[in-house]
């Protein structure tokens, strides 16, 4: 009886009712990572199917998955998936049904990588315009060409022609990155886009990618068929992408019909998104759990439409603090169900998960400011849940980073060898 009103109290367990009348059955969602489970030619494989089973099997509301990419010439990382046509329709059903015969809503994260994709993968990057990686990120990411017009508009296209897909194949809506550092970031960012035409030079006219990406997904899928979008908060990058305009496109999205709206923020070369910068925060923001609270406090009195946050919640009585201040509508969890991928069973229960998220360093400087272990690491335990096993909490962050590192030059190497007349972007 105890337990039955504990549930019945939790926050956590409310159900969302989304505008196009999709129903989440709890607040507690899963957040995007990257699985890096796809062939070397970008299809979908059983470990998708076993890893969304799974945490679909926990009692959670919402799965979203890797970041799936809307052109296979243009990956962020070895086995990405890309969506571009009903090729691989039988198996992403399967996917897709994997979490919704459980009763999980399933959204597939779309993305470009522009100018954020690992030096050698593709036969080229492209970006808003031609600007370099810090210095010390230089080996790992060449410098993007400013792409065209036409690349653009094709991009745009793409990006609703990955939707429909997705609608086709039973997945109950997607969302757009617009986070993190990749394309629809990098037109955002004045630091990234540094045009004069009418795809930048104001914020107005840098927003407008997005918004075009938004329409076109919109007009390809209906208006029943969820689309949301992750955006950064800001992309504590000198010169970039500030709160003030974050709130101003934010505001562009909400008018324009989008269904729910995630909050994070960083990029590769400010890694606010993986804790990277933890210690650089107020003792009060870390003590409230949530990285983005704030920030969502101050979204939330702009726009009616739902707000999930992401990063930093450690326990329930957070989630559920966060919950009832109504700043947000949707508690995301990533790296905590790659390490307990049964911990949202725990947490509709009233219990902390027995796991901690802890930041994880190989003791080499240059890797460990770089924020990629928080890939690495975790694509690792992802990988044993994919194939029926479970995580390694206590496994070595040197050893998760030699054999990853291993595993993505390898990657690269397959990937160039198995289309080489397609990698061009």
């Amino acid at each position: 009886m105890a337990e039955s009103t504990q549930i019945e109290t939790n926050p956590l367990n409310q159900p969302l009712h989304l505008q196009n009348g999709r129903v989440l059955r709890n607040r507690l969602a899963k957040a995007a990572m990257s699985e890096a489970f796809g062939t070397y030619d970008n299809h979908p494989t059983e470990k998708h199917i076993e890893l969304y089973r799974r945490w679909a099997s926990s009692g959670i509301g919402l799965v979203i998955t890797g970041n799936v990419m809307v052109d296979r010439r243009a990956l962020g990382e070895p086995g990405n998936v890309a969506i571009e046509d009903d090729v691989d329709l039988p198996i992403l059903k399967r996917w897709a049904n994997a979490a919704t015969s459980q009763g999980a809503e399933i959204w597939v994260q779309l993305n470009h990588p522009g100018k954020q994709a690992t030096k050698g993968l593709n036969a080229g990057t492209l970006a808003p315009s031609a600007v370099p990686f810090r210095e010390d990120m230089q080996a790992l990411f060449e410098t993007p060409r400013e792409a065209t017009s036409a690349e653009i508009e094709d991009i745009i296209q793409r990006f609703g022609r990955s939707a429909a897909v997705c609608k086709k194949a039973g997945f109950t809506g997607v969302q757009i990155h617009a986070a993190h550092g990749y394309l629809v970031n990098q037109f955002l960012s004045p630091h990234h886009n540094r045009r004069e035409d009418e795809w930048g030079g104001s914020p107005e006219k840098r927003r407008r990618f997005v918004l075009a990406v938004y329409a076109e997904i919109r007009r390809q899928v209906g208006p029943d068929f969820t689309v949301a979008i992750k955006i950064n908060s800001a992309d504590f990058q000198r010169g970039g992408f500030t709160e003030e305009e974050s709130m101003a496109t934010i505001q562009a999205l909400a008018d324009a019909g989008i269904d729910l709206i995630e909050i994070s923020g960083g990029t590769y070369e400010a890694p606010a998104m993986s804790g990277a910068l933890e210690e650089e925060k107020r003792a009060s923001t870390v003590a409230r759990e949530a990285y983005f609270l704030e920030f969502a406090k101050k979204v939330r009195g702009l726009v009616k439409a739902p707000l999930m946050v992401t990063g930093g919640f450690r326990s329930v009585a957070g989630m559920n603090d966060a919950l009832r201040s109504g700043a947000l509508d949707l508690v995301g969890l990533a790296r905590l169900l790659a390490l307990d991928p049964d911990a949202p069973a725990e947490l509709l229960k009233g219990r902390d998960s027995k796991h901690r998220v802890k930041p994880i360093k190989t003791g080499i400087g240059p890797v460990d400011k770089m924020g990629v272990m928080e890939i690495y690491w975790y694509n690792l335990q992802l990988d044993r849940i994919g194939r029926g096993g479970d995580p390694r909490p206590d496994e070595s962050g040197l050893w998760a980073f030699l054999k990853s590192a291993a595993k993505s030059g390898w990657g690269t190497f397959r990937t160039q060898r198995v289309r080489p007349d397609s990698r061009a972007a």
